[in-house]
């Protein structure tokens, strides 16, 4: 099993917790997780907020691939419809230089109206704008030209210099929390990805769906999915469950806060239906409700516990990946230190042990 480090960059939930300190914290904990085994560093672009502030994750990940130069940097994800396509081509090509082909480029098209709003953009044309962006992206990395003639960019035939050097194939992950997502990523060849906001069970129709997409765009098995998850480990049972909910909680709130999950303005957002469906059940069941069905789905515990719920998971879904974070919600950075060696040295391990495996139930 493939398994990377998620970097959230976040001080919601901390009391007097500087931007400073958050990008020291995140990137001591890279290192470690550099140090220890796993086999990606990755991040997400937000703006503006305490939510998640890595305005440029690209930049960031050029900082860390000369930083630690034994793992693999990842983006999960950039936000198309935020950017001109051809500067992120371009800047992805020299990322991918630098580090000797160590990147691995995981696009979305945004969730958060606060975020849309500054910089001025319409969310109805998110999805147009990812469906014609990705696909030029992903052309101009495999050719070393991008172009492109439709609604939203007209971009004329040009050469991206530095040349791509390497492949990209298997290196493209694209977000797919919502049907039309998931056929996006199927059409790109990408692997999905997917965060631990509710159960399992919930996902698996979803993800076989985009398993037999791709097997009807490409004629090929498709790649794994990758699961990104905020993870409480500790070697205590009798307190760490206390630990999970406070600080799986928190990052609840946060989420909930980011996103305005209790509004009503999915209902009239042009292609975000999936959305106003998860509104819905969470002005139902509320912030304890959501915060049930989070710690259903991520993983909590000791070692042994947090094992046993993840060969279960793979029992449901089949191969995964996994994107760990282990800093959110107000999370101490001992805590955190914590929970991350002792998810190296104990549950890392067994999980790169594991042999291929095919979905039982999702089929």
């Amino acid at each position: 099993m493939d398994v990377g480090m998620m970097m959230v960059f976040t001080n919601y939930g901390w009391d007097d917790c500087s931007d400073q300190r958050v990008w020291d914290e995140e990137i001591r904990l890279a290192r470690i997780a550099a140090d220890s085994g796993f086999d990606c560093l990755w991040s997400a672009e937000h703006h503006f907020a305490d939510y998640s502030f890595v305005p440029d994750n690209l930049a960031l990940m050029t900082h860390l691939t000369a930083l630690c130069p034994n793992i693999d940097v990842g983006t999960a994800a950039v936000i198309l419809p935020w950017h001109d396509p051809l500067r992120v081509a371009e800047n992805a090509a020299v990322l991918d230089l630098l580090s000797k082909g160590r990147l691995r480029l995981g696009m979305g098209r945004g969730l958060a109206r606060r975020e849309f709003n500054a910089f001025r953009l319409s969310m109805d044309e998110s999805r147009g704008r990812f469906d014609e962006a990705a696909p030029m992206i992903v052309e101009a990395l495999r050719t070393g030209f991008i172009e492109g003639d439709g609604k939203y960019y007209k971009q004329p035939r040009v050469e991206i210099r530095p040349r791509p050097q390497h492949s990209f194939d298997g290196r493209i992950y694209a977000v797919a929390s919502s049907e039309d997502s998931i056929d996006s990523a199927a059409k790109l060849g990408a692997h999905m990805v997917m965060f631990a906001d509710r159960p399992w069970e919930m996902r698996a129709p979803m993800i076989e769906k985009g398993r037999q997409l791709h097997r009807q765009y490409h004629g090929t098995e498709p790649p794994t999915v990758m699961l990104t998850e905020f993870c409480v480990c500790g070697p205590n049972a009798a307190t760490i469950e206390d630990e999970a909910r406070r600080y799986q909680g928190k990052f609840v709130e946060s989420n909930f806060h980011h996103y305005e999950f209790l509004g009503e303005h999915f209902k009239t957002v042009k292609g975000y239906d999936s959305y106003q469906q998860k509104a819905e059940i969470a002005r139902k069941g509320g912030l304890d409700g959501a915060v049930t069905g989070f710690m259903q789905a991520a993983s909590w515990g000791t070692p042994d516990k947090i094992l046993r719920g993840l060969e279960a998971r793979r029992e449901l879904l089949g191969d995964f990946e996994m994107n760990v974070a282990f800093r959110f919600g107000g999370t101490p950075y001992e805590v955190s230190e914590r929970g991350l060696k002792l998810f190296a040295k104990e549950v890392l391990p067994v999980v790169k042990s594991w042999g291929p495996v095919k979905a039982a139930k999702a089929a």
